[in-house]
């Protein structure tokens, strides 16, 4: 840990912190709205004004922030005043000034950091208004940086303003000394209201030069209709030699020069001078004030580029109308993704996509019925954008799915309509999912949960549709999230086993090969097949070392098996997506084989379209080198998919396996029949072997016999088998002694 260096004026900055009333460590009320918005404009749980003393660090605002260590030493915003411009840590971790640091390593667990310097008119670094949150961020851009400074200067404003009216109850210098430069407009004037001095921010306030004022009734600056209350607070105050218990506004209507009216802001001080009572008036525009403060509540609220709500705002806006009663708290939420946008913005540029993205918003805020940057204004409709190329609509009282859907469906449509962009005409898809309250939700988090469950299953059906929230999908979700939790278990406790599937030679009924299936012997639920952990497993950190370890094991069983009674056994294999991406799947298969002294043509790999589609450019030349090597290369349920009829020209294919759902109604459809005889008819055009997946019928085999379809696998033959009973069922030496 890197403690933070003390700065050469450090003297001078510490008569700045008592001069603004700062040495006994008390807290700025003022100052809480600041931190306030901070913590709502960037999405953070923490945000603070720390005002940095000799040896340690205090509070003077803060939200979120709980018991912290308040030791310099340790603090981020101590390093922060020794820079000129915003501190950003985007992960403490990954800094050798804080990786070690106990706020890092402690309880608080602070993983990321911004803070920028709150500097005294003198130019004294007083302090540092931050934002920290529990996870790191390396999203915290220029436009965020520009806001955070934004929000100091407000903090610095009100600093200055706790300095004059903290200096007000001391032993006073001249006027000049005390405010004549301040950029805070002070007047001070007497019992009779005349003013006896002003300095150039408030004169300038009203559009006067300080010299007209001078002299002059305090009534002046205000609209006619504010004199007798003040005259009435003036009076009673001379009366009591005191402001305390006094009513006097502290928004009045100000008067300019001109005649022009605007809201005034004013604080009223009291103290005697040479035995006559004196008052300070201490103003703000509250005009530009309140205009401040609603474009930062706008782009706390909005979407930087497109205008639409963002996403703190649309959950705060669902949760909104789930909050009223029955039947005003019915509302549906669409979540909208573009389909093929990251192909566009590589292909088109950057500048387009984000055209598109602003075209796109348009359109859905249309369709929601507001104009852009008032969509988190609205009550009714909401769009918004989540992020990248993902939106959502907030339908509140649709309570009816249908009335939903229909409502995604247009939504579909107008996004699909072409759109013009740089000379370009751009057609781009959407997929939706859609979920109503309270039908299928009661909390705006789940509501937009089921959503964003049913928007995957479209994406998962094709794309360009819509699809509604039915429970299924989240009892998929919810067992997704459980096995994958269990599955570091799994790999370690060797839980996950193979079994093996015979495949046959149509033509006499022999051994032709075998495909390695992996099941899970799950120590509560029993042998638990693919389709119940395989979502999980592809999806998350180990299939690269389960795929490796599937490769060597079906390698091992196939040498040991080639050795005790099937020499020309051919092993499938089926790989994960990941393994193209991760290392160098040529070696390691080609290790493979010869760590088990076996030959390429033993060994077959199953690849899938999703695969092919995931990975177009790193596939097909991967698969050209283990083809050359001699390994086959199998593409499974062909004729399934949209990519099926290119990959015979552009991948080293030796096999194509028919899906078994064109094996099993070849002999009810013509339709499949014709689809089965195509398939064998273009594979023997283009020399593939040929296997059938899915048979289980006498009837079923002897068609593709005559089909001349070459092998086949399917329960009429066997189910998959455990090593054990694979190799009984074809005598093929005792059970293998597996190796560590």
């Amino acid at each position: 840990m890197k403690c933070p260096p003390t700065l050469p004026t450090e003297e001078a900055r510490l008569q700045a912190l008592e001069d603004h009333g700062l040495g006994d460590e008390q807290s700025l009320p003022s100052l809480d709205p600041v931190v306030r918005i901070a913590a709502r404009m960037f999405g953070m749980p923490v945000s603070a004004v720390n005002m940095i003393g000799s040896d340690h660090v205090f509070f003077a605002a803060s939200v979120g922030a709980g018991t912290m260590d308040m030791g310099r030493d340790v603090s981020f915003c101590a390093h922060a005043i020794t820079q000129n411009g915003v501190m950003v840590v985007p992960d403490t971790l990954q800094d050798e000034r804080f990786h070690d640091n106990p706020l890092v390593t402690g309880p608080s667990n602070v993983r990321f950091y911004a803070g920028v310097p709150l500097l005294s008119p003198e130019g004294h670094a007083m302090g540092a208004l931050c934002v920290l949150d529990d996870r790191p961020h390396d999203d915290f851009s220029t436009e965020d940086q520009e806001r955070l400074r934004e929000l100091a200067r407000m903090a610095s404003d009100r600093l200055e303003l706790h300095r004059i009216e903290t200096s007000s109850e001391r032993t006073r210098p001249s006027f000049d000394e005390y405010a004549g430069n301040s950029t805070t407009p002070v007047v001070w004037f007497d019992e009779q209201r005349r003013v006896v001095a002003i300095n150039t921010a408030a004169a300038a306030l009203h559009g006067y030069h300080p010299a007209e004022c001078v002299g002059q009734p305090l009534d002046m600056l205000l609209a006619e209709e504010e004199h007798a209350t003040l005259r009435e607070g003036i009076a009673r105050a001379v009366e009591a030699a005191s402001m305390q218990d006094l009513k006097i506004p502290t928004e009045v209507c100000g008067r300019r020069k001109d005649f022009t009216h605007f809201l005034l802001g004013i604080s009223l001080f009291i103290w005697r001078h040479n035995g006559r009572l004196r008052f300070e008036a201490v103003l703000k525009d509250l005009t530009a004030q309140r205009r401040e403060e609603d474009d930062l509540r706008r782009q706390a609220a909005s979407d930087p580029l497109t205008g639409l709500a963002n996403r703190a705002c649309f959950y705060r806006r669902v949760q909104d109308a789930l909050l009223k009663p029955a039947p005003d708290g019915a509302a549906a939420v669409l979540m909208l993704d573009l389909d093929g946008f990251k192909d566009l913005n590589d292909t088109l540029g950057h500048a387009v996509g984000d055209s598109l993205l602003q075209e796109v918003a348009r359109r859905l805020a249309r369709l929601a019925g507001h104009t852009l940057f008032e969509a988190h204004r609205s009550r009714g409709p909401v769009a918004a954008r989540l992020g990248g190329d993902e939106f959502a609509l907030l339908l509140p009282g649709v309570a009816e799915a249908e009335a939903a859907n229909q409502l995604a469906q247009r939504a579909i449509s107008a996004i699909h309509q072409p759109i013009t962009i740089a000379g370009h005409e751009v057609r781009v898809g959407a997929s939706c999912g859609v979920s109503v309250a309270p039908l299928q939700a009661h909390e705006a988090l789940e509501l937009v949960g089921n959503a964003d469950l049913a928007l995957s299953q479209a994406k998962t059906e094709g794309g360009g549709r819509s699809y509604v929230f039915v429970p299924a999908l989240r009892m998929a979700a919810v067992a997704r999230r459980l096995y994958g939790m269990e599955l570091d278990r799994a790999v370690d406790k060797g839980e996950l086993v193979l079994f093996y599937q015979p495949q046959v030679h149509l033509e006499d009924g022999s051994l032709s090969g075998a495909e390695a299936l992996i099941r899970w012997q799950h120590p509560q639920r029993g042998l638990l097949a693919p389709a119940a952990f395989l979502p999980a497993l592809e999806s998350g950190p180990l299939a690269a070392s389960v795929g490796s370890w599937i490769l060597d094991e079906a390698c091992a069983q196939a040498a040991y098996w080639r050795r005790h009674g099937a020499p020309g056994l051919r092993m499938g294999v089926n790989l994960f997506g990941v393994q193209f991406r991760v290392g160098d799947l040529v070696t390691e298969v080609m290790d493979a084989l010869a760590r088990h002294g076996l030959p390429p043509d033993a060994l077959e790999l199953e690849i899938t379209e999703n695969i092919v589609l995931d990975h177009d450019d790193v596939v097909p030349g991967m698969l050209r080198r283990l083809r050359d090597q001699g390994v086959g290369i199998a593409f499974d349920d062909f004729g399934t998919g949209y990519a099926s009829l290119s990959l015979l020209t552009s991948y080293p294919l030796t096999r194509i396996k028919i899906d078994r759902g064109f094996v099993q109604g070849m002999l009810e459809s013509r339709r499949e029949a014709s689809v089965v005889r195509a398939i064998l008819d273009m594979a023997r055009s283009f020399d593939l072997q040929t296997i059938a997946e899915g048979v289980e019928t006498e009837a079923q085999c002897e068609r593709l016999r005559s089909e001349r379809c070459g092998e086949a696998q399917g329960y009429l033959f066997s189910r998959p088998l455990s090593v054990q009973q694979f190799g009984e069922a074809y005598s093929l030496g005792p059970l293998r002694k597996a190796t560590a």
